[in-house]
């Protein structure tokens, strides 16, 4: 037979597995909310965020003379270990609930009530010595705690992400590198268009990712704006004076982030609109690197009837039917991400409007959204850097004889030949099925000399600068 003990609340008693440090709360919303089967612990960022709250108003709680030392000591203890990665199995209510997040809060409070009474020397569930509402929770509503714990696991995944994405701007960097001197044609609406080179191709992919990086870091210091201390509507009724401060206070120092206090408590715990945005800045990163795989797509297809002009690596055999196949499955499973990004955007949108009165109480599935859609792009991003840009390689020789064989070719040549006899020429190439240069050379338009200098790289790519190995960070726009 299974050890239990007994626990009460409001709607009676019920038995607990002696084992866990959850309690009667966190078990009637496990009997409520079998939504997804996704635990709140697969949300590690969310864990070590509830965790730094409680650690911070405990803190403050005791400056303040609200909980005695050592009370404060053990919850503080508590929240430690949580931190340092243990007990997050505990923290088991379903990513997606009803609440307003209360059974989260609830979950945190009774896991760390449970293991500060052992730190005490007391059995779980004695609540008499230390409880999670009375203790745990002081001077707190779960309006205050969940949103700011919510603020700081964003802020976390956030700063994640930029990271994943500089390691796949890096990539491309390199390669644009790599690439500086193969010349190519530019293409506009799928058609010739005029020279340029492929290390500028993929130099302009390091560069929209790295703006998206800057984007991203903008929208974390929004999020860093919380309500700790609003209490249940932003009135802060129960907290004392000088708590607001002081836990915002011990919270930044607690865990490094530029963490302030809102200026309107009310406002800030109705309103979500940090959120919006942030999820509007992940939307913008998707559809670019969404954008990025589908060039990456097109210019590998083939490898006889496509475009061909560069070659990614081989992953896996690509059918089941055609041997010999191979599919571009890495950039695919980046573009997916981008797609289920985009849609966690209207969720996250339909959520903040959704939201009433005093409090909105959908924050549940935008952490969801939000904590999923950043995981999943990060991971994508790492996986296109290692298993796809870093393998890729040019087909040099045919983008040189496609530039050669180009009419767009007469557009580098124009300044030197003069528009009409440029438009001849092309009109003529177009007729015969003849090279630019070699009607050039026959015309006597040119000496071979100046027309080797005329399509040499840096010529019809218009280079100022040859691209150097990356840095820190590549020239970036302001965009």
């Amino acid at each position: 037979m299974a050890v239990t003990r007994v626990e009460k609340d409001l709607l009676g008693e019920r038995e607990i597995p002696d084992e866990s440090y959850w309690g009667i709360h966190t078990l009637r919303a496990l009997e409520n909310f079998a939504i997804t089967g996704r635990a709140i612990n697969t949300n590690g960022h969310l864990i070590r965020g509830l965790a730094a709250v409680k650690w911070a108003a405990a803190a403050a709680n005791e400056e303040l003379g609200i909980l005695d030392a050592t009370r404060a000591n053990a919850i503080r203890q508590a929240c430690q270990e949580i931190l340092d990665g243990k007990l997050h199995e505990q923290f088991v209510v379903d990513v997606i609930q009803g609440g307003a997040g209360t059974s989260t809060n609830m979950n945190a409070n009774e896991v760390i009530a449970n293991r500060a009474l052992e730190i005490l020397g007391y059995v779980r569930g004695d609540y008499s010595h230390l409880h999670p509402n009375e203790h745990v929770n002081a001077s707190q509503s779960t309006n205050d705690v969940y949103p700011t714990a919510v603020n700081i696991a964003t802020i976390y995944a956030v700063h994640e992400l930029i990271g994943s994405l500089k390691f796949l701007r890096d990539a491309f960097q390199r390669k644009a590198v790599e690439f500086a001197t193969v010349v190519k044609m530019g293409r506009t609406q799928l058609q010739d268009a005029v020279p340029m080179t492929l290390g500028q191709e993929f130099g302009t992919y390091a560069i929209m990712i790295d703006e998206d990086c800057s984007r991203l870091e903008e929208a974390a210091l929004l999020v860093g704006e919380i309500n700790l201390g609003a209490t249940a509507i932003g009135t802060g009724l129960n907290a004392p004076v000088g708590y607001t401060t002081s836990a915002c206070e011990h919270l930044r120092r607690k865990t490094g982030l530029p963490l302030v206090t809102a200026t309107d408590l009310i406002e800030a715990t109705q309103d979500v609109g940090q959120f919006v945005h942030l999820s509007g800045v992940l939307k913008r990163v998707a559809v670019k690197l969404s954008k990025i795989c589908n060039d990456l797509r097109l210019l590998s297809s083939g490898p006889r009837a496509g475009l061909n002009e560069i070659n990614l690596p081989a992953m896996q055999a690509g059918s089941s039917i055609m041997p010999g196949k191979v599919n571009p499955v890495i950039p695919e499973v980046l573009n997916q991400v981008a797609y289920e990004v985009i849609g966690h955007d209207v969720t996250i949108t339909m959520a903040a409007e959704a939201g009433q009165l005093q409090l909105n109480a959908f924050e549940p599935i935008i952490v969801k959204s939000l904590s999923e859609g950043m995981a999943h792009l990060g991971a994508a991003c790492r996986t296109v850097a290692t298993r796809c840009v870093d393998g890729i390689t040019a087909n040099a020789d045919l983008l040189r004889d496609r530039v050669e064989n180009s009419i767009g070719l007469v557009t580098a040549l124009s300044p030197y030949l003069g528009y009409v006899e440029s438009t001849a020429i092309a009109k003529e190439a177009l007729l015969t099925g003849r090279n630019v240069v070699d009607l050039v050379l026959e015309k006597k338009l040119l000496a071979r000399d100046e027309l080797d200098r005329l399509l040499s790289p840096e010529h019809l790519a218009n280079l100022r600068v040859v691209p150097t190995e990356h840095a820190d960070a590549p020239a970036t726009s302001t965009r």
